[in-house]
């Protein structure tokens, strides 16, 4: 079977957990496109291209987005929220990949149609085996296509 190529967008503000993520993607030679912006407004801004994302070449449609819960400016459950009430990204695959272990967060990302929720393990050989298991499931996963027809 051959892998399927799939875009994801990372919203992630802690430059440790940033790279680690860059690594794990090296590490398992993980071919999807990975695109990282540093908080609930810029994922929002890249969804719905505007700013610096405006230009589709450089900012092409995701069909995964992780999330963080703890980011200045806009933190991920409100950009959760905000994408779920949006028509074109309803269905789009959201996770959150977190640090966060409180029950009150997981039950808000899950009211709000949450994919996944996965806490980030601690220290790279187990964060990296997060990150390629990640990529395993969704290489499994069947779905609507539909990442490319956003608006």
């Amino acid at each position: 079977m051959e892998p399927k190529i799939f875009t994801v967008l990372m919203a992630e503000d802690n430059e440790h957990d940033i790279i680690a993520t860059k690594r794990a993607w090296k590490k398992y030679k993980i071919n999807n496109p990975l695109f990282i912006v540093n908080d609930g407004e810029d994922c929002l801004d890249y969804l719905n291209r505007r700013g610096k994302y405006e230009n589709a070449a450089l900012s092409p449609r995701p069909d995964l987005v992780l999330l963080d819960i703890n980011m200045p400016r806009m933190d991920g459950i409100t950009a959760l929220k905000t994408i779920r009430q949006d028509e074109r990204f309803k269905h789009l695959p959201v996770m959150m990949l977190t640090t966060s272990k409180s029950e009150e967060d997981k039950m808000k990302t899950f009211n709000l149609n949450i994919n996944a929720y996965i806490v980030k393990p601690v220290g790279f050989e187990n964060f990296a085996e997060a990150v390629k298991n990640i990529n395993i499931f969704w290489q499994m996963v069947e779905h609507p296509e539909f990442a490319n027809s956003f608006a």
